[in-house]
């Protein structure tokens, strides 16, 4: 199975890279259902943006647990509530 590729920008990055963040969030929107719904992952690669090949420092790897559906409030994502994908990051690989 292939592994789910999550690109963060910095300040998500260091909050799951620190154990603070558990959970990647996507909007729950056709993109995000056709990847996740049913569907099931060898792991999660979490990336600082999109580094190069082999940079570790930017790459963090999580075992696959699946996610929860959920609806948050997030200032990425506006003042209204949002339904969402809550991605399991808890245990590193």
């Amino acid at each position: 199975m292939p592994n789910l590729h999550l690109s963060v920008e910095a300040e998500y990055f260091h909050d799951i890279k620190s154990g603070k963040k558990i959970f990647e969030y996507r909007l729950k929107k056709e993109y995000w259902m056709r990847r996740l719904v049913g569907r099931s992952y060898d792991g999660i690669v979490i990336t600082l943006g999109y580094p190069k090949k082999g940079d570790t420092e930017k790459t963090l790897y999580f075992p696959w647990r699946g996610y929860i559906e959920k609806t948050i409030t997030h200032k990425k994502f506006g003042a209204d509530p949002v339904e969402v994908f809550a991605i399991d990051l808890r245990g590193k690989k």
